[in-house]
Order: C-alpha cells, then sequence, then structure tokens
C-alpha cells in the first residue's frame, strides 16, 4: 500500500476520533472527570516519545546539517505557541471574555487550522518512514485528539450548539486534514526535504502541546493517590512509544 494511501487511512481514522466528544453527553461527570486524566496523561507521554523516539530520530538521519533540524524544531514549538495564543483561546469561556457565539466560532476555526497541520505531519511521517514512523505519529495524535475533543465539544455545547450541531461541526473542522495531506504531497512534489523539516517542526509542536497543554492539567490534580497513577500512566506511554520504535524499526 502506497504511502499517500497510507496517510489517508490515518487521516480518515483520526477525522472519526472528532465525534468522541460525545462521551461527554453518554457518560457520567463523575467517571469522565476520573478516567479524562488518565488520557491526559497517555497523550503527554505519547506525543513526547514520538517527538523524542520517532520524528527526531528520524529527521537527524538524513544529510540536512543538524543545526537546522533544531532550528525547525523551535520554529515548530513558536508556531504552535502562537496558534494557540492567537487562535484558540481555549479558557475563553470564563469571566471577561467575548460573547459565547464568537467563542463557537473562533474554537472551530483554530481546530480546522490545528487539523490541517496534523494532516500534512501524518503525510511527512508516512513519506519519510512508512508505516513504521506514520503509524506511532498517528497514534500520538489520536490519543492527544480525544482529550482535546472532549473539550471542543463541551465548549461548542456551551456556546449555545445543539448537540447534533456540536458533533456535525466537530467533524467539519477535523475534515482540513486532508487539505493538509494535500498540502504535503504538492510540497514534496516541489521540494524533496520538505519532511526533512516538516518532521522536527512536528516534533517541536508535539513537544509544545504536551509540556504546556498536557503536563500542566496533570499538575492540577492534587489527589496524592491519582497523581502517582498519572505519572506512571505517563512512563507507560514513554515506554511503549519506544518499544514501538525498537520492535518495529
Amino acid at each position: 500500500m502506497s504511502n499517500l494511501l497510507w496517510s489517508l487511512l490515518a487521516v480518515a481514522l483520526t477525522s472519526l476520533v472528532s465525534f468522541s466528544g460525545a462521551l461527554v453527553l453518554v457518560l457520567s461527570d463523575r467517571w469522565l472527570k476520573r478516567s479524562l486524566i488518565y488520557f491526559v496523561s497517555f497523550a503527554a507521554g505519547s506525543m513526547m516519545g514520538a517527538a523524542f523516539f520517532h520524528l527526531l530520530p528520524e529527521a537527524l538521519s538524513s544529510p540536512v546539517y543538524n543545526l537546522a533540524i533544531f532550528a525547525w524544531l523551535l520554529f515548530g514549538f513558536c508556531c504552535f505557541f502562537v496558534m494557540e495564543k492567537f487562535l484558540r483561546w481555549r479558557h475563553c469561556h470564563e469571566e471577561g471574555c467575548q460573547e459565547h457565539e464568537h467563542l463557537s466560532w473562533m474554537n472551530i476555526f483554530g481546530n480546522s487550522f490545528h487539523n490541517m497541520t496534523d494532516g500534512m505531519i501524518i503525510f511527512a511521517s508516512f513519506y519519510a518512514g512508512g508505516p513504521v514512523l506514520g503509524i506511532p505519529v498517528t497514534l500520538s495524535i489520536i490519543l492527544h485528539e480525544v482529550p482535546q475533543e472532549l473539550g471542543d465539544f463541551s465548549i461548542l455545547i456551551y456556546a449555545g450548539f445543539s448537540k447534533y450541531k456540536a458533533l456535525w461541526y466537530n467533524f467539519l473542522s477535523a475534515l482540513p486534514a486532508f487539505l493538509g495531506v494535500l498540502i504535503g504531497l504538492i510540497a514534496i512534489n516541489f521540494d524533496a526535504r520538505f519532511d526533512v523539516f516538516l518532521l522536527p517542526f512536528a516534533a517541536g509542536g508535539f513537544l509544545y502541546i504536551a509540556a504546556s497543554d498536557l503536563v500542566p492539567e496533570l499538575h492540577k490534580d492534587e489527589h496524592q493517590k491519582s497523581a502517582v497513577g498519572t505519572f506512571l500512566v505517563f512512563i507507560i506511554a514513554l515506554v511503549f512509544m519506544y518499544f514501538v520504535k525498537v520492535l518495529f524499526e
């Protein structure tokens, strides 16, 4: 199966994750609150593992000057910082925020842009390393998307959307990932080294999301027992991504 087809299948799978937001309506608030922190912990570990064990080693194996690789790593980190700062405004429902309708459309727009970059990252990972690299990267994106989609769905409900409208728009905001694959394909045809720079860019984005968004959420848990549990889940995710690299390389 071609790497392009692998990319399209991976993007289709991640797009379906947008429906995971419906869990907010199905699961009890108590169970969701207790289990979500473990999803966040595993997502944080898997994204860091994907960055350090998969994306960066693949990028550094290229003949491109290593300093450029780390420059793109920092560029990706900074781009995701800017994207979150000016597009997402995640906790904008707190006091002093703009009106709810504006919040919902900014959330949809920011999510669409984020998913487009995910599509580019997925394509670059399959193009550079085939399924051995692409599957772990896709898994990391999916694990991050589950808690994110739960939050996005809750925001749309809070902004006044019906549950069906929220699900539909959440799904529509996932479709730009296919556009990201197309952009990646065009960029590869224009410059075959495109994946060499996009891989560290993606690693920078993964590190930003894990360190800035996910790990701080883990620090909010003040219960010692669950804090130990989330740390163990974080380590398990790192070990899992490491062995995926070792076993399938």
